[in-house]
């Protein structure tokens, strides 16, 4: 039995297609976190794939954010699935149950846990040498605690309690359980490229939760280094602690810049400047009795996560068909007619009739509050003030088939009296039509390759009232007259300075984060992040774009 799991930043990840993705991962229980996918834009091809079960939890807030799935193979399909870690989003049989204590839990904060779609969970059926035995699989994606929204700590911290208070609810009934995803949190300081950069390292609030959920075997950290055993002495590592096992750290105790996630923004992948924060945790005695092995693939692209896998020595009993919780269920995917009513919304009878002298919105146009105000077949006040001038603008003038022969010119040419062009165009197709079989061609262009009728057109049109001939404008002068205007009010980016370190031009950054130098512009060293200690890295050249430059 092989597991994997993989934060995909975005099921669009999978741009070779998801079967092959998912066959190149070569496990049987995929788990994907990030989906950014909500079910109204989940499509067959994403949802049905051919030799897999998936199951897919959404956001309920927001479009775009969070998702996780969970593809298991048709020699691994669960014999219980559902979706969120409170039960409350589970109406239908074959759920994995086992919701523990929410007793310091609210009803609404229950809700909010499980409305932004982190957590699927599924149980399978293995046989090992101790005869049938379940084991269930959380799926989950932690949030994130976002230092400028103080709620997002409470929230996380929340969801970590209640991800640990269902794990031992369902390991007490008797099954093995995997906890595995994007946890968002870097246990250890091995576990961080740069631990010393980070105030109160230890003292973060979910490192301290990883102390409790987790079990510390001081015989797999021994010859650990100077940091990793520093951490040991901390009171919240003692054996006792947790009920399940870091199983990458389980095979490799001292392995270092072993790292999951990696900052795009900074290009810190090149140089393995990260951090762990993806895992698989499983109870003490699957860890001992089944893992025989478990790592990370940072050679795997495509997010800004790695993938994590681990493998088991049993073997899985395949359900005879998956539970009613699969994807493949879902009404948009079986082939059934759908009701008309589902399609169809409520309106409020009691919704005051819109009439004409509500005011329009203020993003319209006047021309568009006018004909809004007064429908067709009504007279508009206003039509009466228009020069007559203005309304014969609206008559298309009157052409025919060899004006779309015409090649086009630079100039815009205005209707002329629509007797002469009447008369023109009687005139054209008198000429059409008194020579047998005329060529196209022919009739289009002269042997110098000008309409006869673009020219007497053109000329009429340089023709002024005075009887005077005046000469086109010359627009390469009016288009450098005007490029000069605009470089002179839009002077583009500074030149960039070049770095100290490396001598090498600099990249040209904006402040974003809200404070006294929000939109303030900066120059830095164009290297990927790295450690201070690493000379390929990002040297700690910064420069403020000065104003007026």
């Amino acid at each position: 039995m092989k597991i994997v799991t993989w934060n995909i930043n975005g099921i669009r990840t999978f741009r070779s297609g998801i079967k092959k993705a998912l066959d190149s991962l070569d496990a049987d229980i995929i788990c994907v976190q990030e989906t950014k996918v909500t079910r109204d834009l989940l499509d067959e091809r994403t949802a049905i794939v051919d030799g897999y079960s998936s199951f897919f939890s959404y956001s309920r807030g927001r479009s775009g954010y969070s998702g996780v799935a969970t593809y298991c193979k048709d020699r691994a399909t669960p014999c219980a699935a559902e979706e969120g870690l409170t039960g409350l989003l589970t109406s239908h049989d074959g759920a994995v149950g086992c919701y523990g204590d929410q007793t310091g839990f609210s009803n609404e904060e229950l809700q909010l846990l499980d409305n932004e779609g982190r957590a699927v969970i599924t149980q399978h059926q293995v046989t090992s040498e101790d005869g049938t035995e379940l084991i269930t699989v959380i799926n989950v994606y932690c949030p994130r605690a976002d230092p400028e929204k103080p709620e997002r700590k409470q929230f996380k911290l929340q969801f970590y309690k209640l991800l640990q208070s269902r794990a031992e609810a369902i390991l007490k009934s008797g099954s093995h359980v995997i906890v595995l995803g994007d946890v968002n949190t870097s246990h250890r300081p091995i576990d961080h490229c740069d631990p010393s950069d980070i105030d109160d390292f230890k003292e973060n609030p979910g490192r301290k939760w990883l102390n409790r959920f987790l079990h510390c075997n001081h015989d797999d950290q021994d010859g650990g280094d100077e940091d990793l055993d520093e951490e040991q002495e901390a009171p919240e590592t003692h054996s006792e602690g947790g009920k399940f096992v870091d199983m990458f750290r389980f095979f490799h105790p001292t392995r270092l810049n072993a790292f999951t996630c990696w900052s795009t923004m900074t290009g810190a992948r090149q140089t393995n400047y990260g951090t762990r924060i993806d895992y698989i945790f499983a109870d003490c005695e699957l860890a001992k009795e089944q893992f025989v092995g478990a790592d990370i693939m940072p050679e795997v692209e495509g997010s800004d996560h790695c993938p994590v896998w681990g493998e088991l020595r049993c073997c899985l009993l395949p359900s005879p068909k998956p539970p009613p919780f699969c994807t493949q269920y879902l009404p948009e995917f079986t082939g059934k007619q759908q009701k008309l009513s589902r399609f169809l919304v409520k309106m409020d009878q009691k919704m005051p009739q819109s009439d004409g002298k509500a005011e329009l919105p203020g993003s319209q146009e006047e021309d568009e509050k006018r004909e809004n105000l007064n429908p067709r077949g009504q007279k508009r006040p206003a039509d009466s003030a228009l020069p007559k001038a203005k309304k014969n603008k609206i008559t298309k003038p009157h052409g025919n088939l060899l004006a779309f022969f015409k090649p086009k010119t630079a100039n815009v040419v205005s209707p002329v009296e629509p007797t002469d062009k009447q008369s023109e165009n009687n005139l054209n197709q008198d000429e059409v039509n008194s020579t047998p079989n005329p060529p196209v061609t022919h009739r289009v262009t002269d042997t110098a390759g000008v309409c006869p009728s673009r020219e007497s057109e053109e000329d009429k049109h340089n023709v002024r009232a005075d009887g005077l001939t005046s000469h086109a404008p010359t627009h390469a002068s009016d288009s450098k007259k005007g490029s000069v205007f605009w470089k002179s009010v839009l002077k583009g980016p500074p030149p960039a300075p070049c770095c100290k370190v490396h001598g090498e031009p600099c990249v040209l950054r904006t402040v974003k984060k809200e404070g006294p130098n929000v939109g303030k512009q900066f120059f830095v060293c164009a290297r990927p992040q790295g450690h201070a200690s690493n000379p390929e890295a990002r040297c700690n050249f910064f420069s403020w774009v000065e104003k007026g430059k």
